[in-house]
């Protein structure tokens, strides 16, 4: 195999090779035979919101339309086309949140066997934030009166909602005095559908105070409660070791894969993989036991609380099945690609689909039932041990590559780590970054797309910025890509870091870059922040905070509404690639300037990893000269 052929890991690239040589099509192939991408769609100048198109803007001829059949401008129709991906982004978190809404109340009434309440202070802590009464009743009953106080959040037509309240007052001031602050959840992704039909809102500064609306409501709603609700009901996590690439499966064992994003599943698939009969089942069919592992989010659900492997990010997906050792893929829902049953079809691999939300045309449909979860699971990985007999031999192929990594670090954890047993508090990293020894925080999330580096971008970036003594929090494919490269240990300070930064992970026994979970705990990176600015020395607001947020191969329309909650919260945001808004002028300099003005935070675009960790640390040391830091310790 030639050397370095392809973007990606070791084992991205030895897979990528093995899929061509079996004449196998994948995400990469495709995306070649789509270039030249539309320039229109590039630049988010092209409307089909009604039947008067579909309208095109035409920067490159001089003599083109500059208005579409209604009037529209390039300004109207990019903003309306870019509210739609944050609705999109934001609905998809919403529901995730939603669902674990559901199956939270459902294991608090014992209707859903297997479920149950795991993290009691933790419950009483949220329940009392939405106003629950809880001396004196039982974890159950508490549960059920704050599921219903959440659901009651999702319809909601005026107030604010709760748990943005965790907010700095200055940042929450901000949100009210630009008419930004959520009122409800359903109501702003209604609302944007709504604004966004021919002949409603026609102000772009309008729909984007609009688009920040939706995008807080995701941050600090959906994302927010899908996170608070998954650590009570599954367990908060803590740092605990585990293995990460395609290694991960066994040559040996059953090797069932978990996809998709919402756990309710995949850790019933966990549990009960572990069940006593169904490993003597493998073994009755020749198997020397069984191996879950995940693909994407769900598989960081289970990593960061039980341990369970990751055997790739969004981008593998397909090259774990053309290893032909999977018996079962097992999908919910959210950045599963259509793709996958077509892939299997080349293997003895079954590609099973379990939500009502998402269906896969090829697929054998099992819906999942909270109330008989357990028992699904079990049926799932009786059929999918019944399955190992049928593998042909012939086309195995599991690349070696494997790396430890460390995840499972949470807004509260950190409290822990930095303070210890007995004094919990933020105090040491507020101090680490104000004597010097810490620049600033980054947060680097997001996927992996083949229009960039596979994955390869993220740790270009990310080595940078450790070298500037930048810590870095990570959630996500971007989490998964560095775990593959093997940084997500403690010896990466001492390969990779400032002596700064060095300096403050050798102190508390911590990795420089800390794993929170998948892209839904997104949410730990802003509760962090806010108890940053609690603790004190770093400003009032979250927009003082030296503090930058990057997707550098993002691709999702999640992606775009993370990215702008944070700029609504106050922060830097950088892109690898723009969203769809270079061909409107005015929206690209709202979104690049304009917007700063408003909640302190704003957007950058830049393709090429070392000058996003440059625009990072300028940004930074800006910050730090606002809030009159000490310089760094060791320029």
């Amino acid at each position: 195999m030639a050397e370095n052929k392809f973007y990606g890991d070791s084992a991205t690239q030895e897979m990528r090779q093995v899929a061509e040589d079996l004449g196998i099509q994948t995400v990469w192939d495709r995306e070649l035979l789509q270039q030249p991408h539309c320039g229109f769609g590039l630049l988010g100048i092209c409307c089909k919101n009604c039947n008067l198109g579909p309208c095109r803007i035409d920067p490159f001829n001089p003599n083109g339309p500059k208005l579409g059949v209604c009037g529209a401008d390039a300004d109207v129709i990019a903003a309306r086309n870019l509210l739609r991906h944050i609705t999109a982004g934001s609905a998809c978190h919403n529901d995730h949140g939603r669902e674990l809404t559901k199956a939270f109340k459902l294991a608090a009434q014992g209707k859903a066997p297997g479920y149950q309440i795991t993290d009691e202070s933790k419950l009483k802590v949220l329940a009392q934030e939405y106003g629950v009464k809880v001396e004196g009743r039982s974890p159950q009953d508490i549960a059920v009166d704050l599921a219903d106080r959440i659901f009651a959040e999702y319809g909601q037509q005026e107030g604010e909602l709760v748990l943005i309240q965790r907010a700095p007052k200055k940042t929450k001031e901000m949100w009210r005095k630009l008419g930004i602050m959520p009122r409800g959840i359903d109501r702003e992704v209604v609302e944007a559908l709504a604004r966004t039909n021919m002949g409603v809102d026609n102000d772009y500064r309008s729909l984007m105070r609009h688009g920040m609306r939706v995008a807080l409501s995701d941050g600090w709603g959906g994302s927010m409660i899908a996170t608070e609700l998954t650590d009570i009901l599954f367990r908060s996590p803590r740092p605990l070791d585990s293995r990460v690439n395609l290694g991960v499966l066994k040559y040996d064992q059953v090797n069932i894969l978990v996809h998709g994003h919402v756990p309710v599943l995949s850790d019933m698939i966990a549990q009960a993989a572990s069940d006593p009969e169904l490993i003597k089942l493998a073994k009755e069919k020749g198997a020397s036991g069984i191996t879950v592992a995940g693909i994407c989010c769900t598989a960081l659900e289970v990593l960061i609380r039980r341990g369970v492997p990751v055997a790739g990010n969004f981008l593998q997906q397909e090259l774990a099945l053309v290893t032909g050792v999977v018996e079962m893929l097992i999908v919910d829902l959210q950045c599963v690609m259509p793709s996958l049953p077509n892939i299997a079809s080349n293997f003895h691999t079954k590609v099973v689909s379990t939500s009502p939300r998402a269906h896969f045309p090829g697929s054998e449909y099992v819906e999942f039932k909270e109330e008989q979860g357990y028992e699904i699971a079990k049926k799932l990985i009786q059929t999918a041990i019944e399955n190992y007999p049928n593998r042909n031999q012939e086309k195995v192929h599991i690349p070696r590559a494997t790396e430890n990594l460390i995840s499972g670090f949470t807004t509260e954890y950190i409290f822990e780590m930095l303070g210890g047993k007995t004094l919990s508090t933020y105090k040491p990293l507020n101090d680490g970054v104000a004597m010097g020894r810490i620049r600033g925080v980054a947060g680097v999330v997001g996927c992996d797309n083949p229009k960039m580096q596979s994955g390869e971008t993220h740790i270009k970036l990310i080595k940078e910025l450790l070298k500037n003594d930048v810590l870095v929090v990570q959630t996500g494919c971007a989490a998964t890509a560095c775990g593959k490269e093997g940084l997500l240990t403690p010896e990466t300070a001492f390969k990779y870091a400032g002596k700064g930064l060095q300096e403050i992970c050798e102190a508390v026994g911590c990795p420089p870059i800390l794993h929170m979970g998948p892209c839904v705990d997104n949410s730990r990176i802003l509760t962090a922040c806010c108890e940053i600015v609690g603790a004190g020395g770093l400003g009032v607001g979250l927009d003082e905070l030296p503090v930058v947020g990057i997707a550098p191969e993002w691709m999702s329309e999640k992606a775009i509404a993370i990215g702008w909650y944070f700029v609504a919260s106050g922060a830097l945001v950088i892109f690898g690639q723009p969203f769809p808004v270079y061909g409107a002028k005015n929206m690209t300099n709202f979104v690049t300037k304009e917007v700063e003005e408003l909640t302190g935070g704003k957007w950058a675009f830049e393709i090429d990893p070392l000058k996003m960790a440059k625009i990072t640390i300028e940004h930074m040391n800006s910050k730090r000269k606002a809030l009159n830091l000490k310089p760094m310790m060791y320029q």
